[in-house]
């Protein structure tokens, strides 16, 4: 995932630049001295910080009550954890180093070819992983909506597990395959330049992997989970409505009359109440994965596409643009802990939980 530049560079630095440079300032003229960062640079670096502080805080949150509560020792908690863990490694590896390359001068990087190649294969491992992880909570949930029988508790577990090795060893695969196959080159030490492969054929193969397939598994899922609870719903309500033993009671003798009146009406009450609960829930789930692929989409998809058209037309976006897609998929690391999150009481009880105890 290349990252580009927020540096000084930037369009409010740059025009702080340009006014000294026609000024004819003597911090203009002097030779390998950086242009001071305009209001518009500090503010963006702040508020990207506090990005990479809240993304940090609030995954480790959701990965230490995970932990610590035995209920959610349990499918699909574990696919939650799964994806927090990718978005906090997201937070505490990759996002930093990008920052500082952004605000190196000329979008050099210079910390070395050896760390050049650890950023670059953390980069496209975690953030592979977070988006295969937000793919496998959509097909737990495909399965429990519209599998529930043969879904069963064991098969989920064995599931959940399958799907988080495949995660993990996709994303190395993609990550690893420039230095095991050499791929394309990531660092250029003439120009001090650390990206992505931007070979072609590791392009297609990088974004399809990373990005296009499990965009396309998600809207499929999300697409079958919207048909299932649509006719699963309107089955229930069709079998609700009618109560064809009205007519039976009439007939039937006085004191069959009591006890049928007397029970039916708590049966019915008490089963279109558990219907009712587990309708809500279903729709409360659906609704979560909806969300949850909605801004993972929203998030990566300017960022992927760029990265997939870039390297096969040799053309290239103003790098102010690329700063702003790639963070904006690094975004969607924050938001993901937020969803899963909102939707689920449980959490926001387990979190109250660990506060209190704490104090």
């Amino acid at each position: 995932m290349e990252a580009a530049s927020l540096s000084p560079t930037t369009p409010g630095t740059a025009l702080l630049w340009a006014r000294e440079t026609c000024s004819g300032s003597p911090a203009s003229v002097l030779p390998g001295r950086e242009p001071p960062y305009s209001v518009f640079t500090v503010l963006v670096v702040t508020l990207l910080v506090l990005l990479i502080m809240a993304t940090f805080l609030w995954n480790l949150l959701v990965l230490v009550t995970i932990l610590r509560v035995p209920a959610f020792h349990r499918v699909p908690h574990n696919l939650v954890a799964s994806t927090a863990v990718s978005d906090v490694l997201v937070a505490a590896v990759v996002m930093p180093l990008s920052l500082t390359r952004e605000l190196s001068a000329g979008r050099r990087w210079q910390l070395g070819r050896s760390l050049c190649h650890v950023w670059i294969c953390f980069d496209v491992l975690f953030c592979t992983a977070s988006i295969w992880n937000v793919a496998a909570i959509a097909l737990d949930r495909y399965w429990t909506i519209t599998r529930h029988l043969h879904y069963t508790l064991r098969t989920r577990r064995r599931a959940s597990a399958l799907m988080i090795a495949l995660t993990w060893a996709l994303s190395a695969l993609i990550a690893l395959a420039p230095l095991l196959f050499g791929w394309g080159e990531v660092y250029d030490a003439r120009l001090q330049r650390c990206q992505v492969s931007q070979e072609p054929s590791y392009a297609i193969f990088s974004t399809c992997g990373a990005f296009y397939l499990p965009l396309g598994v998600v809207l499929f899922v999300y697409w079958k989970i919207y048909k299932a609870a649509k006719v699963r719903f309107g089955r229930r309500r069709r079998a609700v409505l009618p109560l064809p033993a009205t007519a039976e009671v009439k007939e039937a003798p006085h004191q069959a009359e009591m006890v049928f009146t007397a029970r039916c009406p708590a049966t019915v009450t008490i089963q279109a109440s558990a219907d009712s609960w587990r309708e809500q829930k279903e729709k409360r789930a659906a609704m979560m994965v909806g969300i949850l692929i909605g801004v993972f989409v929203l998030c990566w998809i300017p960022f992927f596409v760029t990265e997939l058209i870039s390297p096969l037309c040799a053309c290239s976006l103003p790098p102010i643009w690329k700063s702003v897609f790639l963070w904006l998929g690094y975004s969607n690391s924050f938001f993901n802990p937020l969803i899963y999150t909102a939707f689920n009481k449980n959490y926001n009880n387990a979190f109250k939980g660990l506060f209190t105890r704490q104090r």
